[in-house]
């Protein structure tokens, strides 16, 4: 079977047009979300915390407060993106058109990776207005951002194949995901904590995705950058077989 070029873009152009009608919710929102977290955590907090590992407390927290967007709306996009056809029923039209379920994956992941990494340079512009940045790995800050979109994205279009409700939907990004993230030295760094916490907290999977995207930034995170690596892609391995075995079996798609 050849590439479906045509359909893979229908389906990205579709999944865009839905973020430009919902302006309001895929960008302004996160933004001034952002701009809060600057006046509460810069403000109150930078006040009395003025450095850490040298870097001034309010660009210290910035690939944190990126990483929070980013992971959040990678997984609702994509989540969301797939599980509305389920609830429409459209999924079965879908399934039965001329695109291989890696099309699909391709389009919807896709359109909420890019979705959510324009949302994550919007964000550092945003940043940027209240605090000086200095990045000194650029190209490997764009490639980390784009790996951890796509990634997360992998892991909505999970979520939205596995929910069964709008509740369901948003378990996981809600009690899982947002907790391991202000848990993951988003604005903080895990070497501030005491002994038994400080070896608890490299049991969560998100502190190297964080420390990963802060070395790109500053030249140093809270573990070595090759073990940061190596979990964002393990993670994408793994959300990549969850994807391929949901196809194979037709779990909640075909039911």
């Amino acid at each position: 079977m050849t590439f479906n070029g045509y359909g893979v873009w229908a389906i990205y152009k579709f999944e865009m047009a839905r973020a430009l009608r919902t302006l309001w919710q895929s960008i302004v929102t996160p933004v001034i979300t952002t701009a809060l977290y600057f006046v509460v955590f810069g403000s109150a907090i930078g006040s009395r915390m003025t450095e850490i590992d040298g870097v001034p407390y309010g660009a210290f927290i910035v690939p944190g407060l990126i990483m929070l967007s980013l992971f959040t709306q990678s997984i609702f996009n994509a989540s969301f993106g797939i599980y509305f056809p389920k609830f429409t029923g459209t999924i079965y039209e879908l399934l039965s058109a001329p695109v291989s379920p890696f099309e699909i994956v391709l389009a919807y992941v896709g359109a909420a990776a890019t979705k959510s990494a324009v949302l994550g340079l919007i964000i550092l512009a945003t940043a940027a207005l209240f605090v000086p940045l200095q990045i000194l790995h650029p190209v490997w800050m764009l490639a980390i951002l784009i790996l951890i979109a796509t990634t997360f994205s992998l892991f909505g279009f999970i979520i939205g194949i596995w929910a069964q409700s709008f509740e369901q939907l948003n378990f996981i990004p809600m009690l899982v995901v947002t907790p391991l993230t202000f848990l993951g030295g988003s604005f903080y760094s895990i070497h501030m904590l005491p002994e038994p916490w400080r070896t608890i907290t490299h049991f969560n999977p998100v502190v190297y995705l964080i420390s990963g995207f802060r070395w790109s930034f500053y030249g140093h995170g809270d573990v070595p950058i090759v073990w940061s690596l190596l979990a964002t892609c393990g993670f994408l391995v793994a959300c990549l077989a969850v994807v391929g075995w949901m196809f194979r079996t037709g779990y909640r798609l075909k039911t």
